[in-house]
């Protein structure tokens, strides 16, 4: 998978499927299934970790996941998260995502707009592949009052899509949405160029991404209104990766009951 395929998907509206993993038994099987994407997230704070957010995850906690999921992959296109505080400043975005690319990661991942543009700027002058994350951003979850759906007023709205076209002029490749309301999500599609990948975002982003532990129903904590559980139905793992990425390529996930 490389990026001008994601760039082809998005033209030819053919859904783009993601899942996180974090180790390189589970990377291999996604990858074998033909998930497009498969994204070393900091989420392993929650599930890997069992801490109730992101923050504690620490650079070499990434490090560690990335190099070995690396392992596993061979087709899919890997992202790696970059943690809380390691993308502060532009120097330090460069020397963090530049150990990331070494590991194996293909393009990495943090949180935010405006606020990281010297960020965005020299990882594009480096040639170093970025994928946004705007909305719901878990990084910010204290300031942001928890883990709540973001761009419901007018005003939030229209920060985030300016934000998302800022992203792109900057050299973004990819954009998480997470946690926005559906019809927001679908205009911010629209109008970039870029692939949108959604997360509790609705089903007009261009492909869709879950935490591969909440895919399967392996989640200890509140499931948010966005996961669907794939493997009831399915009844063993490699089916349920069957079937998600089936639904998603097929739009029938998400659907309304899993938007906002």
């Amino acid at each position: 998978m490389t990026l001008d395929k994601l760039k082809t998907f998005k033209q030819r509206g053919e859904k783009i499927t993601c899942l996180t993993a974090y180790d390189a038994s589970f990377a291999k099987l996604f990858d074998e299934c033909g998930v497009d994407m498969i994204l070393v997230g900091d989420s392993l704070g929650n599930v890997i970790q069992g801490d109730k957010n992101t923050l504690n995850v620490s650079m070499e906690d990434m490090l560690y996941h990335t190099k070995i999921v690396a392992k596993g992959v061979q087709k899919a296109l890997l992202i790696a998260d970059m943690p809380y505080q390691s993308y502060t400043n532009s120097e330090q975005t460069l020397e963090n995502a530049q150990r990331l690319m070494r590991i194996g990661a293909q393009m990495v991942k943090f949180e935010g707009g405006s606020e990281h543009k010297a960020s965005f700027e020299i990882l594009q002058a480096n040639n170093i592949p970025v994928c946004g994350h705007l909305g719901l951003q878990p990084q910010s979850v204290i300031e942001m009052g928890g883990y709540k759906v973001q761009g419901r007023d007018d005003a939030s709205a229209e920060k985030i899509l300016a934000d998302a076209l800022l992203l792109e002029s900057l050299g973004v490749s990819v954009l998480v949405l997470e946690c926005v309301p559906a019809q927001l999500a679908a205009k911010i599609s629209q109008q970039l160029s870029i692939p949108t990948i959604g997360i509790g975002a609705g089903v007009d982003c261009d492909g869709q991404v879950l935490v591969s532990y909440d895919m399967l129903g392996v989640n200890t904590q509140t499931v948010p209104k966005f996961v669907k559980n794939f493997l009831i139905d399915a009844g063993d793992v490699k089916s349920a990766i069957d079937a998600y990425i089936d639904e998603v390529k097929s739009q029938q996930f998400p659907t309304d009951q899993h938007s906002y």
